[in-house]
């Protein structure tokens, strides 16, 4: 499932993202990156123990804690430190996909990359370019939003970021580990989640929970 969630920060926490990144120091993004993800990758991006980073990071979970439609579409059980990348001046990431385990720098503890996750923090029309570009089972989809706007896509699709050939592209990324692995179980407790909300059914809703009882770990 590949889904926009709007409004995920507000324009006053974007414009506080934006005066606080404008400030820090950006180092060459490859340093987060994967062997085979090293060869495609092309941008600067903050390091994860930055001031910045976790200023921003916190703002964001806190912000997707609240946020009913995420928690329904990835039924969060870990999110990843949010980081935060920038392209500009031709720089882009070629084809590839997300390592299926990711490590939090300076912890013991592991997620497994069930979703990905890409929060827009520029406006479309501050750069030419760099569109996020997700291969899934049913196409090719194009993902250029608005700021404060966020992709969820499954992490195991083929993903690449097209050249930003004017202006400059700045997002965070992260990725969440699920109580349901499986992203055809999530899309199913999704749709019968937003069913729910929409008819107001007792009996949905008793299905709904025995479904997630079923295939949920916590």
């Amino acid at each position: 499932m590949l889904l926009p969630i709007p409004d995920v920060l507000t324009s006053d926490q974007v414009a506080e993202a934006s005066r606080v990144l404008d400030q820090a120091e950006w180092v060459d993004g490859r340093v987060t990156a994967g062997h085979q993800s090293a060869l495609a990758k092309d941008n600067v991006q903050l390091p994860e123990n930055h001031p910045a980073a976790k200023l921003i990071g916190e703002m964001i979970l806190s912000a997707l804690g609240q946020n009913a439609l995420f928690v329904s579409a990835a039924l969060p059980l870990k999110v990843f430190p949010p980081l935060f990348n920038k392209y500009q001046g031709g720089q882009s990431f070629g084809t590839h996909v997300d390592n299926a385990i990711r490590q939090v720098t300076g912890t013991p503890h592991r997620i497994r990359t069930d979703l990905s996750a890409t929060l827009f923090l520029t406006n479309p029309d501050e750069y030419e370019g760099g569109e996020l570009v997700v291969d899934d089972t049913y196409g090719t989809h194009s993902v250029k939003l608005p700021a404060g706007h966020m992709i969820l896509y499954p992490g195991t699709s083929l993903h690449h970021v097209r050249p930003v050939t004017g202006g400059a592209r700045i997002c965070s990324f992260f990725w969440i580990e699920s109580m349901v692995r499986g992203d055809s179980d999530r899309t199913l407790l999704f749709d019968l989640d937003t069913a729910i909300q929409t008819v107001n059914a007792v009996q949905l809703t008793g299905v709904y929970h025995n479904l997630l009882r079923r295939w949920a770990n916590t």
